[in-house]
């Protein structure tokens, strides 16, 4: 059993910055690959991002390369999502999830998943 926890969301303007952070309850953390995801109003989820369960090997949508990086923390039991240059079109709520499954392409098909947090606001301005 994995209990997530997201903070970090707000308002932020174009071009702005946010650190979104997943804090993971459980001692197996470590052998959870991590996604972050997101849904705006009247769409479906989407995958954003994900990290296999090193952290060594990590894979992002085509929209947020290169404004977005993910991160975990083992030791910490806490996995980040750092968003730079946000546009508006990255509002929405974003989820973290855990799975014991491979993440990378894989983790980016429905059902992935074992456990999702609650989610966190983000909203960005024109």
């Amino acid at each position: 059993q994995v209990q997530l926890v997201e903070s970090g969301g707000g308002l932020v303007q174009t071009g702005g910055s946010l650190r979104l952070s997943c804090a993971a309850s459980g001692r197996t953390f470590s052998g959870y690959a991590m996604g972050w995801f997101r849904q705006a109003p009247g769409k479906d989820r989407e995958f954003v991002a994900n990290i296999n369960q090193s952290g060594g090997s990590k894979y992002y949508r085509d929209s947020v390369k290169g404004r977005f990086t993910i991160s975990r923390d083992n030791a910490k039991n806490m996995v980040y999502l750092q968003m730079n240059s946000l546009k508006p079109e990255d509002t929405a709520v974003y989820y973290c999830a855990a799975d014991l499954r491979v993440a990378g392409v894989a983790g980016t098909s429905p059902g992935w998943g074992d456990y999702w947090g609650q989610g966190t606001q983000v909203t960005v301005s024109s």
